[in-house]
């Protein structure tokens, strides 16, 4: 009977797969520093629950849920930031941000952020983390055939996005 996922395991499946969780956050969010943020908090997380990752195969798993877990809470205490400041922020980029200008799919990762959430995290989770669409499913705690509607209406809202002229 397993007792959970090791640390050694947990550590291993955390440096091999760093770079697609970090991809991962950023699409979700839009900065360096809280996505480094978000993926070292996930394994964090993982790892002082790691006895309850009773499968080794699932600890990415659970790495990529707690990401995206993180990542809404991130997104949810902006917003509140925002309600509570008494002027709006500017529109300038920070420096950090800066940085995702010189990715040649900046126009794609626009068209991501203008979807619903919903639809950003299916097409992220099913296309950028190479999920199927039942492990989205069971990610997201949704059925697969919301999976494959936000999908579809997702794509189909990145067409029109991609399409416009800039």
């Amino acid at each position: 009977m397993a007792v959970g996922t090791t640390v050694d395991h947990l550590t291993e499946t955390y440096r091999a797969h760093y770079r697609s969780l970090l991809g991962l956050a950023a699409l979700l969010l839009d900065d360096t520093a809280s996505c480094e943020d978000v993926v070292q908090e996930a394994f964090i997380r993982v790892h002082s629950a790691r006895g309850r990752v009773r499968d080794p195969e699932k600890t990415l798993a659970y790495l990529r849920q707690t990401v995206v877990n993180l990542s809404r809470s991130a997104l949810r205490r902006r917003i509140l930031g925002l309600k509570l400041l008494s002027k709006p922020m500017p529109d300038m980029a920070s420096a950090e941000e800066g940085a995702y200008d010189l990715l040649e799919r900046d126009q794609l990762i626009k068209a991501m952020r203008g979807l619903q959430r919903r639809q950003r995290e299916v097409l992220v989770l099913r296309y950028f983390a190479d999920m199927t669409e039942a492990q989205v499913a069971q990610t997201l705690g949704i059925s697969l055939g919301s999976v494959k509607a936000y999908g579809s209406r997702g794509i189909a809202a990145l067409r029109v996005a991609m399409e416009a002229p800039a």
